[in-house]
C-alpha cells in the first residue's frame, strides 16, 4: 500500500470511528412544546420561502427517529392552481435516485456478485471509454459511487436541453460510450456523474439478471413500504397528486411550465419520484438500521460503511460515501442527497447522530439545498432554549402571536411562542437562525429583548384594543401593526 493510500485509509477510518462515538449521543428532545414550538418557526420561514420566490409548490418534512414528526404543503400543484400541496404530493427526486441505486448495488456485494474494486469491465464488458491523458488505475464501481472515477458528467447526449429533454434508452448510451473519453485518471479527481451512477444500475441489472427497475421495485420499495416511490414519472397523477413542473423565475416574477420528461436509460441516475411521507420512511430505515443493528434491506454495517467518508477531493472540502454525500458542520455529520431535475429540485438530509432529517420538495428550478441547513439551525435553536432567570406566570402567549406590519422596513414580521417567552422572525430571511429574536415577558405585556448572550435589552411593550385584543407594539417609541393573528 503506497504512502498516499495509507493515509487516506487513516482519514476513512478516523471518520467511521467518529460516526460510530456520535451515534452513541442521547436521541433528542422529545419534549412536545419544544418541538411544536420548533416546528412553529420553521413552518413560517418555509411559508415565507415558497411566497417570497413565488415557487408554485413545496413540501416538507422533519423526521425524528421512527416517525415523520411534522410536515407540510405550501402552495398548489396543478395548472389550475386548486390543489394543494402536500407531503404526499409527488415530485420528481432526481438524483435522490441514486441513493437507491447504490443501496441496490450494496446489495450485490453482501450477496458477494460483484467486488467494489474490480474493474468495471468485469461486469459490464460493453463499458469502455477513450482512455484520459495521464496514467490511470480501472474504473471501478468504488469510483462509479464516489463520483472519483473519472468519468464525464453526462452521457453524450443532451438530455438536460429543453424544451423536451432527450433522455437516450439503454441501447443509446451503450452505443455512445466506446466514443466517449474518460474525464480524469481513476481516483484523481471528484467529479459527479449522472453517467456513473447509471452505470451502477446496469451492472445491478446484468449480475441479478432482470430489468434494473424491477428489481429495485422488488428489493427495496416493496420492502421498505415506499408505496407512492416509482421508478418512473407517474403521468396518470399529473397534476392530480404529480406536482407540474416550472421554470427558473423570469424577470416578471413568473415561471414557465416545463414538459414532463421520460428518463429512460438515465432512471438508475435520475429517474425515480417520491414523496415527502415515503421520503420520510426511507429516513426513518436507515435511523432503525443504524439504532437496531438487524439486517433489513442491508445489513448494518454495509450501511455505515455507506456513510463513511470513502473518498475525499484534493480540495479538502467534497466528501463522498457508496452513494451517498457526506458533510461534515460543527459536531454534526450530515448524509443524503439533492436532486435537480427539469422543473424539480429536492433533497433529503439526514443526521445520524441525533436521528433527525430534513426533506424538501418543490416543482420549479428554485434550489431547496440552501433552505435545508436553516431548518436544522431552528431546530436547534430551540432545542434546550432557556431565558435567564424567572419568567412571570399566568401569561397567555397566544395573545401575542401573529403577523405585524412594520413597513417599509421589513416585509413582515412573525411572532410566536418560545420557551415561556416570544421569537420575532423578520421575513424573508437568508439567514433565520441568526436573525431571529427572542423577547423575555416581564408582565403587563411587557417585554423586553435578550441579547445573545442572555442579558436584556430595550423594552418592548404591546397594546391592546377595547376588546382587550392585541394590536400592535412598541419600541423605542416606534410602532409595528398587528396585521393578523397566526390561524389556530
Amino acid at each position: 500500500m503506497t504512502t498516499t493510500k495509507r493515509f487516506l485509509a487513516l482519514v476513512c477510518n478516523l471518520a467511521f470511528l467518529s460516526l460510530a462515538t456520535r451515534a452513541q449521543t442521547p436521541p433528542p428532545s422529545t419534549d412536545p412544546t419544544e418541538r411544536a414550538e420548533a416546528f412553529a418557526v420553521v413552518d413560517a420561514y418555509l411559508d415565507s420561502v415558497q411566497a417570497y420566490h413565488h415557487i408554485p409548490a413545496l413540501s416538507a418534512g422533519i423526521v425524528v427517529g421512527d416517525n415523520l414528526a411534522w410536515s407540510k404543503g405550501y402552495g398548489t400543484i396543478d395548472l389550475q392552481h386548486t390543489v394543494p400541496a402536500s407531503p404526499q404530493t409527488i415530485y420528481s427526486i432526481c438524483s435522490i435516485s441514486k441513493l437507491f441505486t447504490s443501496i441496490a448495488l450494496m446489495q450485490q456485494v453482501e450477496a458477494g456478485k460483484v467486488q467494489l474494486d474490480a474493474p468495471l469491465t468485469t461486469y459490464l464488458p460493453w463499458a469502455t471509454f477513450k482512455p484520459p491523458t495521464g496514467d490511470t488505475g480501472p474504473i471501478t464501481l468504488r469510483g462509479l459511487l464516489t463520483h472519483s472515477a473519472g468519468l464525464p458528467r453526462e452521457s453524450d447526449s443532451p438530455y438536460w436541453t429543453g424544451p423536451d429533454f432527450p433522455f437516450p434508452t439503454e441501447a443509446q448510451i451503450k452505443s455512445a460510450l466506446p466514443n466517449q473519453t474518460a474525464l480524469y485518471p481513476a481516483e484523481r479527481y471528484f467529479q459527479y456523474s449522472n453517467l456513473g451512477l447509471t452505470l451502477v444500475g446496469e451492472t445491478v441489472q446484468a449480475v441479478t439478471n432482470q430489468p434494473y427497475t424491477d428489481y429495485a421495485q422488488a428489493h427495496i420499495l416493496t420492502p421498505l413500504n415506499l408505496t407512492d416511490t416509482r421508478t418512473h414519472m407517474p403521468m396518470e397523477l399529473y397534476g392530480k397528486q404529480l406536482a407540474v413542473a416550472y421554470s427558473s423565475i423570469k424577470r416578471d416574477g413568473t415561471r414557465d411550465v416545463v414538459k414532463p420528461f421520460n428518463a429512460r436509460g438515465i432512471t438508475p441516475a435520475a429517474g425515480y419520484t417520491s414523496t415527502v411521507v415515503d421520503l420520510g420512511k426511507f429516513a426513518s430505515w436507515n435511523f432503525r438500521l443504524l439504532r437496531t443493528e438487524k439486517p433489513e434491506v442491508l445489513k448494518p454495517s454495509t450501511l455505515r460503511e455507506m456513510q463513511r467518508v470513502q473518498y475525499m477531493d484534493p480540495d479538502w472540502k467534497t466528501s463522498w460515501g457508496l452513494g451517498f454525500e457526506i458533510d461534515r458542520k460543527e459536531d454534526h455529520t450530515y448524509v443524503g442527497h439533492g436532486g435537480n431535475c427539469p422543473g424539480y429540485q429536492t433533497a433529503i438530509h439526514m443526521r445520524p447522530d441525533d436521528e433527525t432529517a430534513v426533506i424538501l420538495l418543490n416543482d420549479s428550478a428554485e434550489q431547496v439545498e440552501p433552505y435545508v441547513p436553516h431548518v436544522f439551525e431552528l431546530l436547534d435553536k430551540r432545542k434546550g432554549y432557556k431565558f435567564k432567570g424567572t419568567l412571570p406566570t399566568g401569561i397567555t402567549l397566544a395573545d401575542y402571536t401573529g403577523h405585524y406590519s412594520n413597513m417599509p422596513w421589513s416585509s413582515e414580521e412573525i411572532i410566536l411562542p418560545w420557551a415561556g417567552g416570544l421569537a420575532v422572525l423578520v421575513l424573508p430571511s437568508t439567514d433565520p437562525a441568526n436573525a431571529i429574536q427572542f423577547l423575555k415577558p416581564k408582565g403587563n405585556d411587557t417585554f423586553r429583548r435578550v441579547r445573545k448572550d442572555g442579558t436584556e435589552a430595550e423594552e418592548v411593550k404591546f397594546n391592546r384594543d377595547a376588546s382587550g385584543k392585541i394590536i400592535n407594539y412598541i419600541t423605542f417609541s416606534n410602532v409595528a401593526t398587528r396585521t393578523a393573528p397566526l390561524a389556530p
